[in-house]
Parts: structure tokens; sequence; C-alpha cells
């Protein structure tokens, strides 16, 4: 074993909760990380400090780990190297940096940015600093690469009908002089038909490189649904608000809407109150199990503009002038 152990190295107590656990390891990476620090040993530190969050993060490899504290001459043939660096990244987690400056954002135009983030580390995409792998330090040498999450924003339409979105990807490249170079890559997407919001999107082998011959990691992409100002969305059920007229809502008529599942023909209640919705089942999202769509009704009153106009108001005020209204 080293002469510290990882929670000598962390700074913490043996009995630290995950969450405090977490927060000293953030708090360490950006005290050491190369980029920031001035310390000639950054590069060994941040490998070590990120190989003892790797083992005491996991409460199996946590629990393993505090078992050979407790009996250090148990099991010496496999151990936990303290050389290990984490994903394969030597130098920063992915959950952990977006859990500071936020995920990546695929926007409309399918432009993806990861150059705004890595740019807070710089050098993040450089190689183990030992060649181990990270599997709890046990020296393998082809441990898969971290996954890695981001969020991308699609239409509403696109949720209704499935589409097609291209993505482009700016990932530093350490090189090995030391410099920076970018590499741009872009990734055709298939939105399936019915995804809901916050659902995952998975891109096989597209996540940060394996180490020693292992498997890329994933990239998951968080879907953030995008819609008009009169939408929201719960699950998927869609509530839209569609403004009508006051004879519309006291005579009932029948209307044409255009919603996110095309135009539809809805007939308005007859004496319909403002707020008041109007269920069309199966017309929401249509996932696995359809939602359902939602008309909110608003009453609009038109501006009086004209004498005509406002002598119609005067003649609906005598039609309805025994009408008591509760206030």
């Amino acid at each position: 074993m080293a002469e510290k152990n990882y929670y000598d190295i962390l700074g913490v107590k043996k009995d630290a909760s995950a969450a405090d656990i977490k927060k000293r390891y953030r708090k360490l990476v950006r005290q050491y990380h190369p980029d920031v620090s001035d310390d000639p040993d950054a590069d060994s530190k941040i490998a070590e400090i990120n190989n003892a969050y790797e083992t005491i993060r996991d409460e199996e490899k946590r629990a393993e780990y505090d078992a050979m504290l407790d009996n250090p001459f148990a099991g010496q043939g496999g151990g936990f190297s303290s050389q290990s660096a984490s994903g394969g990244q030597g130098g920063y987690r992915w959950e952990d940096i977006k859990d500071q400056f936020g995920d990546g954002e695929a926007y409309g135009d399918g432009g993806f940015r990861f150059d705004d983030i890595f740019s807070a580390f710089g050098r993040g995409a450089r190689g183990s600093a030992s060649g181990q792998s990270q599997r709890g330090g046990f020296g393998s040498q082809d441990s898969k690469g971290q996954d890695q999450h981001a969020e991308i924003t699609v239409d509403l339409a696109s949720v209704y009908n499935g589409d097609d979105y291209s993505i482009k990807l700016n990932v530093p490249i350490r090189q090995p002089n030391g410099s920076v170079e970018y590499d741009n890559k872009t990734l055709k997407i298939k939105i399936p038909k019915g995804i809901t919001d916050g659902k995952q999107i998975r891109l096989a082998g597209q996540g940060a490189a394996g180490i020693g011959g292992g498997k890329n990691g994933d990239l998951f992409l968080k879907v953030k649904i995008r819609h008009a100002d009169n939408i929201r969305i719960e699950g998927a059920d869609v509530y839209q608000t569609v403004n009508i007229a006051p004879w519309e809502a006291a005579l009932g008529e029948k209307i044409n809407v255009s919603t996110p599942a095309g135009t539809l023909a809805v007939t308005v209640p007859k004496n319909s109150k403002s707020g008041s919705n109007l269920r069309l089942k199966g017309k929401g999202i249509p996932a696995k199990k359809a939602g359902d769509l939602y008309l909110t009704l608003n009453i609009v009153n038109p501006d009086i503009s004209t004498e005509a106009a406002t002598q119609a108001y005067e003649q609906l005020k005598q039609a309805f002038a025994d009408i008591n209204i509760s206030r």
C-alpha cells in the first residue's frame, strides 16, 4: 500500500459521506489541475487524486478498500494502484466538470461546443498518467473510456414525427508537444419518434477514448424539447393554450386549431369558460403509451376600435342586464 491511504489523499475522514467526498474531490481538481496550478508535481498529484476518488466514490470498491485497510496483509496479490488516472483523461472527470459548468448543449442548428467547457481546464483531454486501468486500480490494460453526457435541444415536431439531426463536436486533443488542437467531428443523430423530455439517446463509442486498446466510452445526449410559449409538456401529455372569441365560447362552435399533432377540427362546448381544458385523447407525444393533448381555452375580447363595435357591446350589455356576476 501507499504511505497515504485514499482518505488521506483526499483529505477526508474514513466515515465521510459521498457528498463530502465529491465536494472535496472537486476542490482538489480545481487546486491541482496542471493548467491552473504552479505545483511542479501537479500531473502526478491529479492522477493520485483521481485514482483515490475513483475507488472510494464507488460503494462496492470503497467497501473492498476499507476491508483492505482493516486487514492490510490479506489479498496482497491485487491491491489498489495509487498511480491510476481517472477514465484515461488524466486530469478531469466529465461528470464533475458538468456539475460545475453545465452540460454541453446541442442547439437547433446542431452546433455542439465542448470547447467552452474544456477551456476552463485547458489540457483536459490528455492520456493516462500511468496507463493503468480505472477499474479499481487493479492494473488491467484494456479499460473502457469514460462515458460522456451532454444535452441536445430538439423541436417538438421532431418528437412527434421522428427526425434526423447533426451535431458538431469540437473536441480538444492533447498533442505530444504539449499543445492543444481541436478535432471537429459531425455525428448524425436519429431522434426517435415519441421520445419524451429528459430521456437520453446513447451514441455507442462516441465518449472518451479507451485505455490500452479498450473500447471507447459512450456519449449520452439528454433530450430537451423546444416548443412554443403557449405549450407546456408533462411527460407525454401536451398542454396548449388556444385563444377563442367570446361568442365561440358562449354559443359553442367548431374551430380549426394548429397543434403539434397537425391541424385539428375541434368543437368548443357551449358556455365554455376561460381556463377549461378540452382533452384530445392520444394526440399528445406518441410515446410507447401515447399522451393526450389538452387545449386550454383562453377567451379573448376583440378591441373596440369602431362605432359599430361599441354599439354591439352596448346591445350585449342590455341583453344581459339581468345577469348577476359574482365578483
